[in-house]
């Protein structure tokens, strides 16, 4: 085995209980898991994938998406948060969630937030943007291709544009929603610029759940050229988070809520409170309702889009986690002064 840049390189021949991580630098939940794995000193082997490995890959996924983690054992697991979730109960130390049942709630929230809400605005700027669409488009042909040059790199370049842009909807975004997506991601990085001002981590000197889901949506942002000039002019420490997270390491303790919240509220009420959890729940009730479509109002503008399934699962796993703490006295005064409190309730 090998130390490359602080984290565990392994090699398959040398290690019998390694993990295989399938994945791509353009996918955030990819990248969510291997900064995990990196984070934990996890022996693996990061493996991008494509045509080269699709027959490995099919043996172990039930699904055509990355990442799939490969256990020692020979059992695919996918999806990001199911994943780290495994991982976590194996790996326990160090931990990613605070003791403090409160911080470890806010942690989760801001995690599902980073996974089912940001990933609008990086999905938005990748493919709505025309420098954003070719670089993006070639950076996928020449991985799943390989070492494939000229007409068939084009031909897979303009192909993955064209299916990419096709795909806009599937986050709301739309000339409807351009602006409504475009002002939550500055107005993320304006929270977070302030809160980061004199921290390395979300929530003190060492990472949480919920920096490796917010973190691994803004690294995306971070390298595609428009939200990437964004980030270089108004948030420059969040780009340093973004970078430090690929390979986070421990260098302090978590803050406490008192030295966090005022810096942090602002993220819950603004942008949990009044746009992800208000548009999670529409989700789940178009859902129930069968339909096709929904719309609702997000901080006085109308916002539609297809209801998509694996959200409304999400939000449910979040009204159990919340369910689940035996002793919300701490908690629920914060989650109800931001506006959240209502989305979470299952009764």
């Amino acid at each position: 085995m090998e130390y490359r840049k602080g984290w565990l390189v392994k090699k398959v021949s040398e290690l019998s209980d390694s993990y295989k991580i399938f994945g791509s630098e353009l996918s955030p939940y990819s990248v969510k898991v291997r900064s995990y794995f990196r984070y934990k000193k996890i022996p693996h082997e990061w493996t991008l994938r494509s045509e080269q490995n699709l027959e490995e890959f099919e043996r172990f996924a039930k699904l055509p998406l990355v990442p799939l983690v490969v256990t020692p054992e020979q059992k695919g697991i996918q999806d990001s948060t199911p994943i780290i979730e495994q991982m976590e109960s194996l790996f326990p130390e160090p931990s990613i969630h605070p003791e403090n049942p409160a911080l470890a709630f806010i942690s989760a929230l801001i995690e599902e937030y980073g996974d089912e809400w940001v990933n609008k605005p990086m999905f938005h700027y990748r493919w709505t943007y025309v420098p954003d669409q070719w670089a993006t488009a070639e950076r996928i042909a020449r991985q799943v291709l390989g070492d494939a040059n000229g007409t068939q790199l084009a031909e897979r370049r303009q192909a993955v544009r064209d299916r990419m842009i096709g795909r806009l909807a599937f986050v709301g975004s739309s000339e409807q929603t351009r602006q409504q997506i475009e002002d939550s991601l500055a107005n993320l990085l304006s929270i977070l610029e302030a809160h980061l001002a004199g921290r390395l981590y979300l929530f003190g000197g060492r990472p949480a759940f919920g920096d490796f889901g917010l973190a691994a949506q803004l690294y995306q942002c971070s390298t595609d050229p428009t939200p990437s000039a964004l980030m270089r002019e108004r948030a420059p420490k969040v780009l340093g988070w973004v970078q430090r997270m690929l390979a986070p390491s421990i260098n302090g303790p978590f803050e406490p809520w008192d030295a966090l919240a005022p810096t942090l509220v602002p993220l819950l009420e603004t942008e949990i409170g009044k746009l992800f959890l208000p548009w999670s729940t529409a989700n789940a009730l178009a859902l129930q309702a069968a339909d096709q479509t929904f719309s609702l109002e997000l901080k006085g503008r109308k916002f539609s889009q297809q209801p998509q399934k694996y959200h409304a699962r999400s939000l449910g796993v979040l009204k159990a986690r919340y369910a689940a703490i035996s002793d919300t006295t701490e908690l629920e005064p914060t989650l109800a002064a931001a506006g959240c409190l209502q989305w979470l309730r299952t009764d």
